[in-house]
């Protein structure tokens, strides 16, 4: 009994040994990757952070002005036009763009054929390189583009895609098909993760597609709709290539989203101090927005 006793300590002491050894192999593996990220990102962020309260001269040095970049971003006019585009800009590509890949997702994976040739093709305008997306879709929204010129054919009136009422719209529909690919693959794994003998037992009791989807299908895949639509709005807040390529911001600033008048700012106004305090500010408020949405899933989740 006593040799039993006296064994089990060095058991313990051997598995939590071996344990540790199993820690440390596998930091060993991802301490290139945090330092990486520590560098590229943790640093440029607390960097940003700092030159929001001085003036930055390549000349001159830099000058510490305590909280006026703040104060010069909440005077501008261009705040409140910026924002009111970048939500505009959101709230479209929820409405036009998000309920898009799951119901492709779901359409793709109710086909009884060319399952695979769907995904593939559906996927096709994700590999498109930026520089001809945009130069494509010029194209096809210009005055004599092929759209236009399909509306003139059948006796419609054209359409200014490029007009204050339009630009957003039409960038939205660009990114629209653009992005949708990936989400659609991200949807069909989740939904053929779902148990299929549940589909049969649906099958079974006499249950429609529509009662199948309604019932089993969008419940089982909601919490990744809601992590999905947390992303799209994060990076919808975050976009502006496609308002610097199409559009510039404008016309009359109908395009100049948040991220653009940083960028602005920075690269054109030379006040690199103001964009850092303007990257300050989106950096808090998507963090708050993140806590937001944990919070919101916990409780969901203990629901």
């Amino acid at each position: 009994m006593e040799t039993e006793l006296s064994v089990r300590p060095i058991a313990a002491q051997r598995a939590a040994k071996k344990k540790m050894n199993w820690y440390l192999w596998g930091t060993l593996f991802i301490l290139p990757e945090i330092v990486l990220f520590i560098i590229f990102l943790w640093v440029p962020i607390f960097k940003g952070i700092f030159y929001s309260f001085y003036t930055i001269d390549f000349v001159d040095g830099n000058h510490f002005i305590g909280l006026d970049n703040y104060v010069s971003i909440f005077k501008d006019s261009l705040l409140f036009t910026s924002i009111k585009n970048t939500l505009y800009y959101m709230i479209l590509g929820i409405v036009l763009g998000f309920w898009i890949p799951p119901l492709i997702a779901i359409i793709i994976t109710e086909l009884k054929w060319f399952q695979g040739a769907a995904r593939i093709i559906g996927y096709l305008p994700s590999a498109v390189p930026a520089i001809v997306l945009y130069g494509m879709w010029q194209w096809f929204f210009d005055a004599v583009g092929p759209i236009n010129s399909f509306l003139q054919t059948i006796g419609l009136s054209k359409i200014e895609f490029f007009s204050p009422k339009m630009a957003t719209i039409s960038i939205v529909l660009l990114e629209t098909w653009q992005n949708f690919g990936s989400a659609t693959l991200i949807y069909i794994a989740a939904v053929v993760g779902i148990p299929r003998d549940v589909y049969e037992a649906a099958e079974i009791d006499g249950a429609s597609v529509w009662q199948r989807i309604r019932h089993i299908t969008l419940p089982s895949i909601k919490t990744l709709m809601l992590l999905l639509l947390l992303l799209q709005v994060i990076t919808t807040s975050q976009n502006f290539q496609a308002q610097l390529s199409m559009t510039d911001g404008g016309p009359d600033n109908a395009t100049l989203t948040y991220l653009l008048w940083m960028n602005h700012t920075a690269f054109r106004d030379l006040d690199f101090g103001k964009a850092s305090a303007m990257g300050s500010l989106m950096f808090f408020f998507l963090v708050l927005l993140s806590i937001i949405y944990n919070l919101m899933q916990r409780r969901g989740e203990k629901a």
